[in-house]
């Protein structure tokens, strides 16, 4: 176990955070959450038919004794929370169309969230982001002076820690949203207990190349920086200029990162999500996420191809940013 695993950990020890994991019917779920009843980290909650997942826990020799387990179809939270999705609605649903939404596990799982029964949420194991993100979106929603959610990526090799964004979310982001991405990026890196170096990704260094896309990211820096003037953000840089000192001092020589960043953020999501992939497979990178900041509370989203081990840690790191909301409050 890596030393930030440990750590998530200690600082967690006690809390009992209510984690909620919607896909308990998918044994990697199940596994992930019932490894959790034997700590005081999280106290996971995972929904499904209490029957068919006791057959999957027995099939697969799961321990689940203790879990706690809801049932959209069945719970009598569901009618409450109906009429709760109704009034974050605002009007855009009847109650008898909410009722029908509620039995939607992401949506339940979500309106446990808002309405304070879980304090977050993980799943994506097997739904895409979207379906995880949308109800986030509709009934969470995005704090105060925040215009986009975003995904970012804990990346780990050894001792080495990184952060990646946006990954997951924005195919496309103005120098304005870009700048907050950034920013959101780095608050998040400091919540986990890390202080961020933050470099702004392009194809080019420092204007070497002039082009709408490496401006845009020129501008995005100059935003953020603003906004943060107090946290280490440079940009344009090439990953290189960010990444190796020595080629630092010949691309980029007035950078105040020097090479030494370590936190990456992507100029689309096309470079981004290929980049992590990149440091993931062919790097050997361990990947914790997505990790979706600017939420007024946590909702995380698995990649389909997640293994038992990712569904654990990233109900830590869940777990964490519960924390981190509860200190900013």
């Amino acid at each position: 176990m890596s030393k930030f695993i440990k750590d998530l950990k200690n600082n967690l020890n006690g809390e009992n955070i209510r984690i909620v994991f919607p896909e308990g019917t998918d044994k990697r779920i199940l596994t992930a959450a019932a490894g959790h009843l034997s700590n005081s980290y999280v106290h996971p909650i995972v929904l499904g038919d209490a029957d068919e997942l006791k057959q999957i826990a027995a099939e697969e020799n799961i321990n689940i004794e203790g879990l706690e387990i809801l049932n959209p179809k069945t719970s009598e939270l569901s009618p409450r929370l109906a009429g709760k999705f109704c009034e974050v609605r605002q009007g855009k649903v009847t109650l008898e169309q909410a009722e029908d939404i509620i039995q939607n596990i992401n949506y339940f799982g979500t309106m446990l969230v808002h309405t304070g029964y879980a304090d977050g949420l993980v799943s994506g194991a097997i739904h895409s982001t979207p379906d995880t993100v949308r109800p986030a979106l509709q009934i969470i929603k995005t704090k105060e002076g925040v215009s986009k959610t975003s995904g970012i990526f804990f990346m780990r090799r050894g001792d080495e820690l990184y952060v990646m964004g946006d990954c997951a979310i924005n195919p496309t982001l103005t120098a304005e949203e870009l700048a907050e991405v950034a920013v959101e990026t780095a608050k998040t890196t400091m919540s986990f207990g890390i202080t961020p170096r933050v470099a702004l990704l392009s194809f080019s260094s420092k204007g070497s190349a002039k082009t709408e896309e490496a401006e845009k990211v020129r501008l995005a820096t100059e935003y953020a920086q603003d906004k943060l003037p107090d946290t280490l953000i440079d940009g344009e840089l090439q990953f290189d200029a960010a990444f190796v000192p020595s080629v630092a001092e010949k691309k980029s020589p007035n950078s105040p990162l020097e090479g030494n960043a370590n936190v990456f953020i992507f100029p689309s999501l096309e470079a981004g999500n290929i980049g992590y992939k990149i440091a993931q497979r062919l790097g050997g990178f361990e990947a914790y996420g997505p990790i979706l900041q600017g939420l007024n509370k946590p909702v995380n989203d698995l990649s389909r191809g997640t293994t038992t081990e990712e569904v654990y840690n990233l109900a830590l790191f869940t777990a964490t940013q519960v924390m981190a909301n509860r200190h900013d409050s």
